[in-house]
C-alpha cells in the first residue's frame, strides 16, 4: 500500500508544478488586466486545487498555507479586494513558498523557512482584514452582478475506482470541497456494498450522486477532482443556469427539472432549496422530455474526447534508444539482404525499413513539446530582474508554438537565461537616457522562434543600446585576449565576447561582471549540435540567432568516403553534390565557380590528414551555413542514410570538426561531421 501512496504522491506533485505555472502565468497576465475575471478566477482555482489536494496526499503544511492565500483570493474574486501590484508581489512570493515547500517533500523544514511562511502568513492576514474593515465601511462596493459567475444547477456523478484507497485518496475530502462550493445535496450510491463477510475494508464500494447549486462553472468543478481523474468515473451535467440577483430560486422549476431526472428524493430537493442560493428566475436547460437526451449527448461528448496519458521522460528516452538499435539492426538486414541477392527477403527488408521510419518519426514527435513552455517561464525572471534593474521592460514572445525536443529544451535554459540577463544588464538602458536616445521609456526584449527545415532557429533580440565594440576591442587588449598589433572588423570584435572570461563589467553584480556568462552560452549551444551568431548596432540594440536541430538522437544524414574512412554530413545542411572541376584561389581559400557564384571550399583530405591515394574524380557536397554556402570535398557520396548518433569517448571527444559517431549496417564506425565548426576552423586557419 506504500508504494501506492508513494505513487499517489508523485502524481500529485506532477500535477502540482503544472498548476504553479498556470498560477504564475495568471498573475502575470493580471498585471495588464487586473479586472479580469477569468484571470482571477484561474488564479483562484489553481490556489483552490492546490489546497485541496495537497491535503488529500498528505502535505498539511502546503494545504494550511494555501488556505491562507485562497482566502485573500476569495475576497478578490468576490470583489471585496482590488488586486494591484503589491498583493500580485506577495501571491507570487507565496506561489515560490509552496513550490519549495513541494520539493523539499518529508525533508524537515528549516528554521528561514519556517520565519519565512510565518511572514507571509502574517502578510495575507492583514490583506485579509483589510479588506473585511473596508467592505464594512462600505457594503455596497462587490464586484458589478454582470462580472459575477453566474450560479448553475449541477448534477455530478462521482463513482470511485475500488482501489482508490490504495493510492492515497479520500473521496470524502473532495466531496467535503463540493459541498462548500455553494448549496449541495449528496447521496451515497450503497447498492454495490457486498455482505459482511465478503467486504474488503480496502476497497471502496460507494458512488455518490451529488446535486449543486453554486456560481461556478463544470471547471471549477473538475478542478476539485483533478488528481484522481484516472482512478474514478466522474459526469457533471449542468442542468440549468440561476443568475444571480435577489429574491428566492423558481422552486416549482427547479424541482420538477431535479424529479424528473429522478435520482434523488423529494425531499432532499426541498432540503437542497432550503440553503441559500439567490436568484431570482431560473433558465432550465432542458426541456420536458429532452433530458435523457442531453444526458446520452454529453456521454457520446465524453466518449469521443481525445484522451492524453502521462509517460514519464525516462520511458520516452528509453523507446528512442531502443528505435535507434532498432534502425542500425534494418540497416545491417537491408545490407545483408542486398549483398546476397536474395529476391524473396528484399520485399521484407524493404517493409522493415518503411515500418522502421514510420517508427522512428513516431518516437521522435513523442518527445517533441512546443518551446513556449520554456519561454513562458522567462516571463517572471524578466520582471523581476527589472524591477531590480530599476528597469521597465516588457518581454515579447512569438512562434511560442515551435516544437523542439525535450532534451534539447532542458539544455536550452541556462544558455537563454544567461542571454536574457545580459540584454538586462548590458543591453536595456534606464528611462531617463532611453527618452534621451528619442526611444520609448519601456525597454522590449523579443523571444522568438520557428522551424527553418529541419532546423529550430530561435531569435534573442532587444532594442537596448547596443555593444559598444571600441570598449570590447579595448578590454580584450587589456586581458591579453588580442594583441595591440591585431585589427578586427566590428563583426569580428563582437565574437570576442564569447571568449573565456570576457567581461567589460567593472565590478562584479548579482547579474554580470564575472566573465562566464557568454563562454558558457556558446559552449552549451554547441554541445546540442548548434550554432549562435551575433548582430548588434550601436544605440540600435542587438540580436543573438540560435540555430539547433529539431531533435537528437536520429537523423537524416548523408554518408560519404574519404579513403577508408566514412564520415556523415547532416542531409538538412546539404543543398547540392558536384563533380570537383578547376578550382581557383582566393585571399588562400580554394574556390570553385558554381552558375555565377564563387563558392570556397574545404578539402577534408587535408583537414583530417588522410594520405590514402586519390580517386580519379572527387566530389564537392555544397552546404548552406548562415546564408553562406560552402564546399566539402570527399572521395565518394554513398548516399542517404538514417544515422543513429553515438557519444565520442573520452579520447575524440573534444577533436574540433566532430559532434559524434554512428554505426552501419556492417558494424564500420563513421565519424559525423561538425559542419559549422570545420567551416570555423578553415576561416580561422586551423587544422584539426
Amino acid at each position: 500500500m506504500s508504494d501506492a501512496l508513494d505513487r499517489g504522491r508523485q502524481a500529485f506533485q506532477v500535477e502540482a508544478i503544472e498548476l504553479l505555472e498556470e498560477l504564475e502565468a495568471s498573475l502575470l497576465a493580471l498585471e495588464s488586466s487586473p479586472t479580469d475575471c477569468d484571470l482571477i478566477g484561474r488564479v483562484f482555482r489553481a490556489m483552490h486545487t492546490l489546497k485541496g489536494s495537497g491535503g488529500m496526499f498528505g502535505f498539511q503544511d502546503i494545504e494550511q498555507f494555501a488556505h491562507h492565500i485562497e482566502t485573500v483570493l476569495d475576497q478578490v474574486r468576490d470583489g471585496r479586494l482590488r488586486i494591484d501590484q503589491s498583493l500580485i508581489d506577495l501571491v507570487l512570493l507565496g506561489r515560490d513558498q509552496i513550490e519549495r515547500m513541494l520539493n523539499q517533500g518529508e525533508v524537515p523544514v528549516s528554521t528561514d523557512d519556517e520565519q519565512t511562511v510565518e511572514q507571509l502568513v502574517k502578510a495575507f492576514q492583514t490583506y485579509g482584514q483589510a479588506s473585511e474593515t473596508v467592505q464594512s465601511a462600505s457594503p455596497d462596493a462587490t464586484m458589478p452582478a454582470g462580472d459575477q459567475p453566474a450560479a448553475a444547477l449541477f448534477h455530478i456523478v462521482f463513482k470511485p475506482h475500488p482501489d482508490i484507497f490504495l493510492h492515497g485518496c479520500n473521496p470524502l475530502l473532495l466531496l467535503r470541497e463540493i459541498d462548500e462550493m455553494g448549496a449541495a445535496q449528496i447521496i451515497a450510491r450503497r447498492n454495490e456494498i457486498p455482505a459482511l463477510e465478503a467486504l474488503n475494508p480496502e476497497l471502496c464500494y460507494t458512488a455518490w450522486d451529488i446535486v449543486l447549486a453554486a456560481p461556478v462553472d463544470e471547471n471549477a468543478i473538475r478542478d476539485v477532482f483533478i488528481f484522481v481523474e484516472d482512478e474514478c468515473e466522474l459526469s457533471i451535467q449542468r442542468l440549468a443556469v440561476l443568475p444571480q440577483g435577489s429574491g428566492s430560486i423558481d422552486l416549482d422549476s427547479a424541482g420538477e427539472l431535479i424529479r424528473e431526472h429522478g435520482f434523488i428524493s423529494d425531499q432532499a430537493v426541498d432540503q437542497l432549496f432550503s440553503r441559500s442560493c439567490q436568484a431570482d428566475s431560473i433558465e432550465p436547460l432542458l426541456r420536458d422530455g429532452d433530458v435523457e437526451k442531453r444526458i446520452e449527448s454529453a456521454a457520446q461528448s465524453e466518449a469521443n474526447r481525445v484522451s492524453n496519458i502521462r509517460v514519464a521522460s525516462e520511458k520516452l528516452d528509453n523507446l528512442v534508444d531502443l528505435v535507434g538499435e532498432l534502425v542500425i539492426t534494418q540497416a545491417r538486414l537491408q545490407q545483408t539482404v542486398s549483398a546476397h541477392e536474395n529476391n524473396e527477403l528484399m520485399p521484407l527488408a524493404e517493409e522493415m525499413e518503411r515500418l522502421t521510419n514510420d517508427l522512428r518519426e513516431t518516437a521522435m514527435e513523442m518527445r517533441l513539446i512546443p518551446i513556449g513552455t520554456l519561454f513562458s517561464k522567462f516571463k517572471r525572471l524578466v520582471r523581476d530582474l527589472s524591477k531590480a534593474q530599476g528597469k521597465d521592460i516588457v518581454l515579447e514572445i512569438v512562434g511560442g508554438e515551435t516544437e523542439l525536443d525535450k532534451n534539447v529544451i532542458e539544455k536550452l535554459n541556462d544558455p537563454l537565461i544567461h542571454i536574457i540577463r545580459n540584454c538586462i544588464d548590458h543591453g536595456i538602458e534606464p528611462a531617463a537616457k532611453r527618452l534621451f536616445s528619442q526611444k520609448n521609456a519601456a525597454g522590449t526584449i523579443r523571444l522568438s522562434a520557428g522551424h527553418t527545415g529541419a532546423m529550430v532557429r530561435i531569435v534573442i533580440e532587444d532594442d537596448g543600446a547596443g555593444l559598444d565594440t571600441e570598449a570590447i576591442f579595448n578590454k580584450a587588449k587589456e586581458k591579453g585576449l588580442i594583441t595591440h598589433q591585431q585589427e578586427l572588423s566590428d563583426a569580428e570584435i563582437q565574437q570576442l565576447i564569447f571568449m573565456p572570461g570576457f567581461s567589460t563589467k567593472a565590478s562584479v553584480t548579482a547579474l554580470s561582471g564575472r566573465g562566464v556568462g557568454m563562454d558558457v552560452v556558446r559552449r552549451n549551444i554547441e554541445a546540442l549540435r548548434g550554432s549562435i551568431v551575433i548582430e548588434s548596432q550601436r544605440g540600435q540594440g542587438t540580436k543573438m540567432t540560435i540555430n539547433l536541430p529539431l531533435t537528437l538522437g536520429i537523423i537524416d544524414g548523408l554518408l560519404t568516403r574519404i579513403g577508408e574512412d566514412f564520415y556523415v554530413f547532416p542531409l538538412a545542411l546539404v543543398e547540392e553534390c558536384v563533380e570537383l572541376q578547376s578550382a581557383a584561389n582566393g585571399n588562400g581559400l580554394e574556390l570553385i565557380h558554381l552558375r555565377g557564384q564563387a563558392v570556397p571550399y574545404i578539402r577534408l583530405r587535408d583537414q583530417f590528414q588522410i594520405t590514402d591515394p586519390l580517386p580519379a574524380i572527387e566530389q564537392i557536397l555544397v552546404v548552406d551555413q548562415q546564408g553562406e554556402k560552402y564546399g566539402f570535398v570527399v572521395d565518394e557520396v554513398v548516399g542517404e542514410q538514417q544515422v543513429v548518433i553515438k557519444s565520442l569517448g573520452r579520447m575524440i571527444r573534444n577533436v574540433e570538426g566532430l559532434s559524434g559517431a554512428t554505426i552501419m549496417g556492417d558494424g564500420t564506425v563513421a565519424l559525423i561531421l561538425d559542419v559549422p565548426q570545420l567551416v570555423q576552423c578553415q576561416l580561422n586557419n586551423q587544422t584539426v
